[in-house]
């Protein structure tokens, strides 16, 4: 059991480390293939939307990776290149899509949502305390109607 546990890691890890570019995609030139990789890792996988293009298989990853590096090859900068692909898909391309207006209820969901939780928590803790405070004593007159109770007995049981 051990050994196949084991086993599942290591591809698991090893799988984890290959990317999905194929080798007809890479540029001759290492400088620019290197700037294509870097931000390939930047942009977001339109339908997978948790991995980079880099990473996808997805056919719409390919062609956003063979369009990255065709800007980069006709001469755009790291930043027109981003700037290219924001206008036409939006900031939901970027991985990490920058802090403004626009984007802020996506940068502040989380922050919400923890918030939401934090409270939930203090409502029930005061919930719980209140539940399980001290109870005020009987009075002598309950105590003497709740001692009668016992000693006769349930209604409907027999005695």
């Amino acid at each position: 059991m051990l050994r196949l546990a084991s086993t599942l890691l290591a591809l698991a890890l090893l799988s984890a480390s290959a990317r999905a570019i194929e080798p007809g995609e890479a540029l001759k030139d290492p400088a620019l293939e290197a700037r294509a990789r870097t931000l390939s890792a930047e942009l977001r996988c339109l339908v997978c939307q948790n991995q980079s293009i880099d990473d996808s298989q997805a056919p719409l990853a390919k062609d956003l990776r063979l369009l990255v590096r065709e800007r980069l090859t006709a001469g755009d900068s790291d930043a027109q290149v981003l700037d290219y692909l924001t206008a036409r898909y939006g900031d939901f391309v970027l991985l990490k899509p920058p802090f403004r207006a626009g984007t802020l209820l996506l940068w502040g969901t989380p922050l919400l949502v923890l918030l939401a939780g934090l409270g939930g928590l203090i409502v029930a803790q005061r919930r719980r305390a209140s539940d399980s405070s001290p109870q005020t004593p009987l009075s002598s007159g309950e105590s003497e109607a709740l001692g009668r109770l016992l000693d006769s007995g349930a209604p409907g049981e027999p005695r």
